[in-house]
């Protein structure tokens, strides 16, 4: 069991017609496909990265 705070991000939105900046973010966070989920460790960077594609996922607290 693990102590670390997680966040599940789930993409929504398709990069086609965005920035480069935002679809490399989406590749950082491991999302590459529509509706594609990811849990990943609650971090400030991490937290950065969702902030600037806020509007391609939808996210979620983990346990």
């Amino acid at each position: 069991m693990s102590d670390k705070k997680t966040v599940i991000v789930t993409q929504t939105g398709s990069p086609i017609g965005r920035i480069p900046k935002q679809e490399a973010t989406l590749k950082g966070l491991g999302l590459n496909k529509l509706h594609r989920t990811r849990e990943l460790e609650d971090t400030p960077a991490v937290r950065g990265m969702i902030a600037k594609v806020a509007h391609l996922v939808r996210v979620e607290t983990g346990e």
